[in-house]
């Protein structure tokens, strides 16, 4: 082992971007179907995993939707969040922001109380017996109507307070972020922190990332790694302080590359990049992993991969009194790790 890998094992961390339904691991999800009676199309999880083979992000969804069908109960939805909660305490996550898809569960019958209460008690739990703060951010699926959407949002209100933010994802095409202003809008006004996926290298990338800012005012900016190619927007987004939470072992599985070029890039202008796992059952790797890999692509030294640590305490939607104290967790590490 590397001593920067070392470093990186060692490191608390935040993770601001990472799907639950996106941790749901092959040997859990026969589980929850043996438990649920569902029928799945593999025989088993090599062969489950060798399926994981996506090129770009509709035939990813395919097989992310297709997953969520064993998700049924309560209790699932608490099982899915405790073992998230527990790998990613074993990486020295001290503080995860995560999202879920309640559309998505919707669909199938799934009542939005069964998915929150069975999330929410795990983390309640995890924060009890493991130490891990967190908090919920709830996301729009772009590919339904605005009017879902909306009435989406308003089942929310009477877990106003276990929710932090909203957010947008699912498939990008023909689905540009103007068409939810109006539930953003609504969100905001409720109080809701925003942010909203631009993924990368989808059509019209910077046209969307531009709408992010001046239609819809976000807060944070999931993905966003073609707001390189526009300096004015690279500009912009410096001048809000506003941060990206790149996923670079997704980008590899979606586009075939890292972006981790793209992440050194970001620093050395100053923006406030972040480094992520996204959906890492699918992608096989998380937020570690995505640190380890983006530092050896990319060469990154010490000092860059600790700033990328801290750009997501201070781009975290906590208390400042709390970011400033996982700040000094943070610093207080570096300064007593020796080398490299």
């Amino acid at each position: 082992m590397t001593d920067m890998r070392r470093f990186i094992e060692g490191m608390p961390k935040a993770e601001l971007h990472v799907h639950v339904e996106g941790t749901l691991e092959p040997e859990m999800k026969f589980e929850l179907a043996r438990r649920n009676g569902v029928e799945l199309p593999y025989r088993s999880v090599d062969e489950m995993r060798a399926a994981y083979d996506f090129d770009d992000l509709p035939s990813f969804l395919k097989m992310y939707y297709e997953g969520m069908s064993v998700l049924v109960t309560e209790q699932d939805f608490y099982d899915l969040t405790a073992a998230y909660l527990a790998k990613a305490h074993a990486q020295n996550v001290v503080y995860a922001e995560i999202f879920f898809d309640p559309q998505a569960h919707a669909v199938r019958g799934i009542d939005y109380d069964t998915v929150i209460r069975g999330i929410r008690q795990a983390q309640v739990d995890a924060q009890d017996t493991l130490g891990i703060r967190t908090q919920l951010i709830m996301c729009f699926l772009r590919d339904m109507s605005a009017d879902s959407a909306m009435a989406t949002l308003e089942e929310s209100l009477p877990y106003r307070d276990w929710i932090i933010g909203v957010g947008l994802d699912s498939d990008e095409k023909d689905n540009p972020p103007i068409k939810f202003k109006e539930v953003f809008d609504r969100a905001r006004a409720e109080g809701y922190r925003l942010t909203m996926h631009c993924d990368v290298d989808q059509e019209n990338s910077t046209r969307h990332i531009w709408q992010t800012l001046d239609d819809i005012g976000v807060d944070r900016i999931d993905h966003g790694v073609n707001s390189l190619e526009d300096e004015a927007l690279c500009d912009e987004i410096m001048r809000r302080g506003l941060a990206l939470t790149v996923c670079p072992i997704s980008n590899k599985c979606i586009t075939g590359s890292l972006k981790a070029l793209e992440v050194r890039r970001m620093l050395e202008k100053g923006m406030r990049a972040t480094v992520n796992s996204d959906d890492p059952a699918y992608f096989l790797g998380y937020v570690q992993e995505n640190l380890v890999a983006t530092q050896e692509e990319a060469d990154l030294s010490r000092d860059q991969v600790v700033r990328l640590a801290a750009n997501a305490f201070e781009a975290s939607w906590l208390p400042t009194e709390e970011q400033r104290a996982l700040l000094g967790r943070l610093e207080g590490y570096a300064a007593s790790e020796v080398g490299p």
